[in-house]
């Protein structure tokens, strides 16, 4: 009962504090524009028709170059944390993991120029290795999203796009240090004349370790100044080339590489609760003592699209995205031996490879049509040894050598119709096989859309969508934990939505949700993959931006999520880890003699995690809050950017996953030079 009032008083200040933050900012949220002129839009995913079409009826945020720039983000998960519905969690996984309306990551579609760069493996991504300095547009779809975009996006798509050149030659150089941040480095250059254009960059970071709060108490795993085991190295280089073949044909070839190591921070609690020490930790879970030691990503496109005059327009793209990484478990927090128990050192290779066709044809009044034919391949070779129990006999190497691979078929076909002026309709279809040795699967997802603009300015909308998502290589056949009996995942996702432009370039919406997920895949308590019966997520969701003045960005947000556990025999109610409450708020003001300060605030609360022995004690985490500044000045006729910023200047000490602390105050500096 005294946390369902804490409950309500928490919800009660998150609606006070987005209601002033909202007056402030004059209610607004800047709708989805078209593609800036340096961005490769022949790697997106095209799903809507210009101007409007399935977009209309869903949700799409979308991050600009100058927005990544503002708030000097350094990665994609930096780039995309203050947008509503999205919850960034670290635990003992040793990556951010991105969250949206309650699903995790591995329901997350992300896509790099229509390359997909989820892990073959288990699906998931580290958008820590994903750098910002190559990218022109981020669009986050959340919720129902086209079926254009295949299976696997239960909670939405990341549809990054990169620069392209743009005429004359243009490049940057920065450098930026910080607090145990030796350096970040960047460069990019980029050029277009006649039919050919090409934009490179790259960049290389490297992290000793992160800084903790002040307020951090030490244990005997963790000292009390910088995180340990928390460093980070990364070296990225991309590269895109497009040529006009023909008036009528357009070719184009992406290359990234990225290759880096990390430490993975282990729980700071040693005293964890186990059958043998009944008065331990019972919410802590056993530290772990991991490393990336060495990773190493490519990925190739070959992409054309052909649209004559007329009707009917086709894009096709081949893809290709290779990722080996050499991880280490070891027996302590000295990181030396792999003798033990559930200590390892093994070379995981995964692959996606596919090709895709998508034609396009338009009836004009009749509407538009879209279609999709794609093959995609996945496969996983794993090799090296593990340490675990023989029979009777503790702390053995086991063979860890082989390998697993499936294919996915998908055929969509999405229709798009305006029978009067101002309303929009959308229906799709998408049909799905999954073939591996042991069995094949087949499934399929239907959208269906609806908009409305009125004269004063309103749009009203909703959507609906059925959609599935196989098992991943990993949940099917990870030595541990594998279950090649799982079943597919299945989501019916709820949306209605209105958004009112407003004077002065200003617009608000409000959109409410929800989303049953069905056979949804998770750990049970032998750390073994279960298909749970049904996950339920409700809630809603309002956003504002203004440019009342022209140099003036003001953005606010606001989050509400709550989720059950529907399964049948469930001991919790509410799940874990899945706050209910997020307001966000940023802004800007470019003066014009050059000088730009920003301030960005993040507020979570009421998230909740249980105990190992029951899963039935609730342990309720802290709120937090979370301020960001940044101050930044164009000198010598704009060829050169000074900045200097503050993460966290308030020095919170917080954790998204129980045990495990995250960064206090950070202090950086940095240059650019604009060629």
């Amino acid at each position: 009962m005294k946390y369902k009032q804490r409950e309500r008083q928490s919800l009660f200040r998150c609606g006070l504090t987005i209601a002033a933050v909202l007056s402030l900012a004059g209610v607004s949220l800047s709708a989805p524009v078209d593609n800036p002129p340096e961005a490769f839009s022949l790697g997106e995913v095209v799903v809507t028709a210009k101007g409007g079409g399935v977009e209309a009826t869903q949700t799409v945020h979308e991050v600009t170059a100058a927005d990544i720039k503002a708030r000097n983000a350094r990665t994609l998960n930096e780039a995309i944390e203050l947008l509503p519905g999205l919850n960034v969690r670290s635990g003992g996984e040793g990556v951010p993991r991105i969250d949206i309306r309650g699903l995790r990551t591995r329901h997350v579609v992300l896509l790099l120029d229509g390359i997909p760069m989820n892990s073959a493996l288990d699906q998931q991504f580290n958008p820590v290795a994903i750098p910002v300095e190559n990218i022109a547009k981020i669009k986050l779809t959340v919720g129902p999203s086209s079926v254009l975009y295949g299976q696997g996006g239960l909670a939405g798509v990341i549809n990054i796009i990169t620069k392209k050149g743009v005429p004359g030659v243009k490049g940057s150089i920065a450098m930026e240090v910080g607090d145990h941040q030796a350096y970040l480095g960047r460069a990019t250059m980029s050029a277009s004349k006649d039919k050919l254009d090409f934009f490179l960059s790259g960049s290389i970071y490297d992290q000793d370790s992160f800084p903790l709060s002040g307020d951090f108490n030490r244990t005997s795993l963790q000292g009390k100044d910088y995180r340990a085991n928390s460093d980070i190295t990364r070296k990225n280089v991309f590269a895109s080339a497009g040529y006009q073949a023909t008036p009528d044909l357009n070719l184009a070839l992406t290359l990234n590489y990225l290759n880096g190591g990390f430490g993975k921070p282990s729980s700071v609690i040693s005293n964890v609760w186990s059958n043998s020490n009944p008065g331990g930790d019972v919410f802590a879970s056993n530290p772990k003592f991991e490393r990336v030691e060495d990773y190493e990503s490519f990925s190739l496109q070959l992409a054309g699209d052909y649209a004559p005059k007329g009707p009917f327009s086709l894009r096709t793209w081949a893809f290709i995205n290779r990722m080996d990484e050499h991880s280490k478990g070891f027996d302590n927090n000295s990181y030396t031996t792999i003798t033990r128990n559930n200590s390892y050192d093994v070379t995981a290779r995964s692959d996606i490879k596919g090709i895709t066709m998508q034609p396009r044809y338009d009836f004009g009044r009749g509407g538009i049509l879209t279609a999709g034919f794609s093959v995609e391949g996945d496969s996983w070779d794993n090799r090296g040894f593990t340490i675990g129990r023989v029979g009777t006999r503790n702390n053995q190497r086991i063979n860890a050598n082989f390998e697993h691979d499936f294919n996915i078929y998908s055929l969509t076909a999405q229709y798009e119709l305006e029978p009067v002026e101002n309303l929009g309709l959308v229906v799709g279809y998408g049909h799905f096989l999954q073939d591996r040795d042991e069995m094949s699967d087949d499934d399929f997802s239907v959208q269906a859309g609806i908009h409305y603009d009125f004269p004063t300015g309103t749009r009203a909308k909703a959507a609906f969508q059925r959609n599935i998502r196989f098992p991943s290589l990993q949940q099917l056949y990870d030595v541990s934990g594998g279950n090649s009996n799982l079943q597919t995942e299945r989501s019916y996702q709820y949306e209605i939505g209105v958004e009112q432009k407003l004077p002065g370039n200003c617009l608000v919406t409000l959109t409410g949700f929800r989303t049953d997920a069905k056979n949804f895949i998770e750990k049970d308590s032998n750390s073994v993959y279960q298909n749970f019966q049904k996950y339920r997520f409700y809630g809603f969701e309002v956003a504002a931006e203004t440019r009342f003045f022209k140099d003036l960005v003001l953005r606010a947000s606001y989050s509400y999520l709550d989720s059950k556990d529907k399964s049948a025999n469930a001991t919790k109610d509410e799940l874990q880890y899945r706050p209910k409450n997020k307001v966000g708020f940023e802004g800007w003001y470019d003066f014009a003699f050059g000088l730009t300060p920003y301030v960005s605030v993040q507020y979570i609360a009421d998230q909740v995690t249980y105990d190992r022995p029951t899963e039935s004690v609730t342990y309720r985490m802290k709120d937090y809050t979370l301020v960001n500044v940044k101050l930044s000045q164009k000198v010598i006729k704009n060829y050169l950017d000074v900045y200097i910023g503050v993460n966290n200047i308030f020095d919170e000490n917080y954790e998204t996953s129980y045990g495990f602390p995250q960064a206090g105050r950070f202090i950086y500096g940095g240059i650019q030079v604009n060629l």
